[in-house]
Order: C-alpha cells, then sequence, then structure tokens
C-alpha cells in the first residue's frame, strides 16, 4: 500500500510539474525507482504517460497566457514570436527559383534539381514552406 501512495503522490506532482527529477523531490522518491516502476508495471507507465501530458497542457496554457500578456504590453520579441508561430504570412519560407532556358533539361540540370528537391522533402506547409515541383 505505502507504494501505491508514493506513486500516486508522484503522479500529482508530475501533473503540476512535469519534470520528474522535481517530481521525485517533491514526493521523496528516487529516479532509479520510478524508472523501474515505469519499466516493469504497464499501468503506472501509462500513468505516468497520461500524468506527464497533463503537466505539459497546463504548462503551455500558462505559457500562452504570459506570452499574451507581454503582447498586449507591446513586447516586440512576443509579437513576433506570436506571428512567426501562428500566422502563415510571418513565416520562415523558403524558395528556389531558377530560369530554363529550353524546355529539356540536361542531365546535369536535371540532378542538380532533383537534389534541390530532395532537400526540401523533410519540408512542408506546417511550417510555413511551400514546394512546387514539376515532373521532369
Amino acid at each position: 500500500m505505502k507504494k501505491d501512495k508514493i506513486q500516486e503522490m508522484f503522479l500529482n506532482h508530475l501533473r503540476k510539474v512535469p519534470i520528474v527529477q522535481l517530481a521525485c523531490e517533491k514526493s521523496g522518491v528516487s529516479r532509479n525507482s520510478i524508472y523501474r516502476w515505469k519499466k516493469e508495471d504497464i499501468e503506472f507507465s501509462k500513468k505516468m504517460d497520461d500524468a506527464i501530458s497533463e503537466g505539459e497542457d497546463i504548462i503551455n496554457d500558462l505559457t500562452e497566457s504570459q506570452l499574451l500578456t507581454l503582447i498586449k504590453e507591446k513586447s516586440w520579441s512576443a509579437i513576433r514570436f506570436w506571428l512567426k508561430h501562428r500566422n502563415s504570412k510571418f513565416k520562415d519560407k523558403l524558395e528556389i527559383t531558377t530560369k530554363v532556358e529550353d524546355e529539356k533539361l540536361t542531365p546535369e540540370q536535371e540532378k542538380i534539381i532533383r537534389e534541390a528537391l530532395s532537400l526540401g522533402s523533410d519540408v512542408n506547409e506546417d511550417n510555413g514552406v511551400k514546394i512546387w515541383s514539376k515532373k521532369i
């Protein structure tokens, strides 16, 4: 029973601040014990993951609230951060342009274009980059 109470106390602290070391210190349990329990007990592992997720959600809400306060106070860095991450017009963009004189590309030009497109293969519209390609 004592172990269950310690685990529950640890999970409660983890829900408030999703940092394992801090939750360990607050509940008086070692990190080794926590990770051993996580490895050995599937139910505890799930509860721990859920507690971390819940704690992160709370911290995210607090952080957004603080960011909005800074925006209202006309903090340029806060305004820029918000726009860069929340408004597609202000996100970083990558544009690759070229001029092709002939309709047919040389093998070297085709290789260069394929390499350039492959460099952008990890990039998508979610982070503000659009890639247009024409089948070669």
